[in-house]
């Protein structure tokens, strides 16, 4: 009982966002509430249109955004950290869609495992890969650090 008490209670935002402070001065917007029936797409449309003078602010637009959600569209299963363990780039498939996949799974993961996340996503990678290369001679050492590699890779293979 009381594990499940701490699961529903427990933040579901990584520490820097969960110590991030709201602006002094902020009023949030009322937001038409997505209820898993009508498009995803639209809907963030709408939340970003809404926040848009926010959108810089990361933190805030991660802290936000569960507010635009009914109560049926939070629930989720949590997935274990072996689901993340176990992800690594299929043959033909590009860094972006590696990476995608590699967030959205690693989004689907209770727990904060950031030191997992940045060392299996590099091994993840065929070994022939040049940011796999990069990040074994450099290592990063933040989830940001990683991703601002990961998206000048992607540049480059999109050019």
């Amino acid at each position: 009982m009381s594990k499940a008490l701490n699961q529903i209670s427990k933040s579901p935002f990584t520490r820097w966002i969960g110590e991030e402070r709201l602006p002094q001065r902020f009023t949030q917007p009322t937001f038409t509430l997505y209820n898993n029936k009508t498009d995803l797409v639209e809907h963030v449309n709408h939340f970003n249109q809404k926040m848009v003078v926010h959108s810089k602010n990361e933190a805030l637009m991660c802290k936000v955004f569960p507010s635009s959600l009914e109560t049926v569209a939070m629930s989720r299963a949590p997935r274990p950290l072996t689901s993340l363990i176990s992800l690594s780039m299929r043959e033909g498939e590009t860094l972006k869609m590696y990476s995608d996949r590699y967030w959205k799974m690693l989004n689907k993961i209770d727990d904060d495992f950031k030191d997992v996340a940045i060392s299996t996503f590099k091994l993840g990678l065929p070994a022939e890969h040049g940011l796999r290369k990069f990040l074994m001679g450099k290592p990063v050492t933040s989830i940001r650090q990683l991703m601002d590699q990961i998206d000048k890779y992607n540049r480059v293979e999109e050019d």
